[in-house]
């Protein structure tokens, strides 16, 4: 069961309470490039991102970021570290939300001019604690980014808010080691009733990382913890969505798209089952059809799976059988499977 946060709203998109887990991921383009980072939201949007991310290095990408949120169709945060006057550019130009720590902006008096400008427009600020940058004195007294320093650095920020009275928050405590990542979620999400963004950062390329990301937001998602997350990935921010909408469907958490089912092979399957089934997912990843799709080798396991399916195939020798909602319609030759497949879909 999914534990119960307090609830903040990133522009429209509920995060916490009762709300599903949402996705997002971060642009890869230069924030001060409006044309291009808009494109890449464009595409991010239209695979299925609900909330985008974008670095504010400089005064340039904060004044840029108002003209990209004014175009946006999904809620934009703001990423900034250690100059107060970019997150009040930001805020002034209409962003949603907030990626900031306090305790690195300076005097107390600037993380209370923030979180002025954050009340008054009611933006949410995400905590984001990094195994990779804790702070000097938490290390010297853990010996290393143990994951109870991880949630003491997180706990001191989020006292730095308390105590100006913003409550509208977000924690966030990520490291590439999947095991430190989940422990620290573990400990914090017993402390506090934040809102909890996950995720498992620098994870890898799509190969490693969707392998890292998918055990360790696996866990976390299974013990009820998350709200929001981001797989971080080496390559286009698209494929990050994509693989957590994956994680989120493997739960029963989210269901978006169609839930692609197919075999591994073996030495029975007598089609090419590999072209078939990549030529299908390709195909499909721009469906948003609540369908469930197999694309099974061979006579074992293959026909009731693929009756269980809305729609499916099973292999047989140089041909297969084309099912719908339980029913054989008819065979197809080899080289036409994918193709009478993914007219059947079309039809639902």
């Amino acid at each position: 069961m999914k534990k119960q946060t307090r609830q903040i709203h990133i522009g429209p998109i509920a995060v916490g309470g009762d709300a599903p887990c949402s996705v997002q991921s971060m642009c890869s383009t230069d924030t001060r490039d409006v044309a291009a980072t808009m494109s890449q939201i464009t595409a991010l949007a239209n695979g299925g991102c609900e909330i985008i991310r974008c670095a504010v290095p400089d005064m340039d990408a904060a004044l840029a970021l108002g003209k990209i949120k004014a175009q946006s169709p999904i809620p934009v945060i703001a990423d900034i570290h250690f100059d107060y006057k970019l997150a009040l550019v930001t805020m002034e130009g209409g962003i949603d939300g907030l990626r900031i720590n306090p305790g690195n902006i300076g005097e107390k008096w600037k993380v209370a001019e923030v979180v002025k400008a954050a009340a008054e427009r009611k933006v949410p600020i995400r905590i984001g604690v990094n195994a990779g940058s804790l702070e000097k004195e938490l290390l010297e007294r853990h010996g290393h980014p143990t994951a109870e320093a991880m949630v003491e650095s997180a706990l001191g920020h989020i006292r730095i808010l308390e105590d100006l009275g913003y409550r509208e928050i977000k924690v966030s405590l990520k490291a590439s080691d999947v095991m430190k990542t989940v422990s620290a979620y573990r400990l914090l999400s017993e402390r506090v009733d934040y809102p909890l963004h996950i995720g498992i950062t620098e994870a890898g390329t799509m190969f490693s990382g969707t392998v890292k990301s998918s055990v360790g937001l696996g866990i976390l998602l299974a013990d009820g913890i998350g709200d929001t997350l981001r797989v971080s990935l080496t390559g286009d921010p698209l494929d990050e969505v994509r693989v957590g909408f994956e994680i989120l469907k493997s739960l029963g958490l989210r269901q978006r798209g169609v839930n692609f089912v197919s075999c591994p092979t073996c030495g029975r399957c007598q089609i090419n089952l590999i072209k078939v089934a990549e030529e299908v997912e390709r195909r499909l990843q721009g469906v948003d059809k609540r369908i469930t799709v197999a694309v099974m080798g061979c006579a074992v396991n293959g026909p009731g799976e693929a009756r269980e399916a809305d729609v499916g195939i099973a292999g047989g020798k140089g041909e297969g059988l084309l099912f719908r909602h339980g029913e054989i319609i008819r065979k197809v030759p080899e080289d036409r499977l994918a193709e009478a497949l993914l007219d059947e879909i079309n039809k639902l």
